[in-house]
């Protein structure tokens, strides 16, 4: 797979860890109708608070901690914002 890396973001607050990164697919696919590539995680060594992604076999989804569910994907912007918004509820993550 030749993808290209669109973004990428990684900061830590004390022993919390906060990762994002994107990556644009050659061509789409029935897993990945959007051509993207995404992992965003926010939790600590240890433990995941919340994490995206869209894994070959799985398509878009998230995972609470040990619970996973599908991610309904719309757009680059709201799944950004949708985790954004769960790391702050989450893990009390400033942005």
């Amino acid at each position: 797979m030749n993808a290209r890396k669109l973004f990428y973001h990684k900061a830590t607050r004390g022993d919390v860890i906060v990762e994002m990164v994107i990556w644009q697919l050659p061509e789409n696919s029935v897993e990945r109708p959007h051509s993207l590539k995404y992992r965003f995680f926010c939790g600590t060594a240890e433990s995941c608070y919340v994490r995206y992604d869209n894994e070959t076999g799985k398509g878009d989804h998230r995972h609470y901690g040990a619970q996973e569910e599908h991610y309904p994907f719309q757009s680059i912007e709201r799944l950004v914002e949708d985790f954004r918004s769960d790391c702050v509820r989450l893990a009390d993550w400033e942005w």
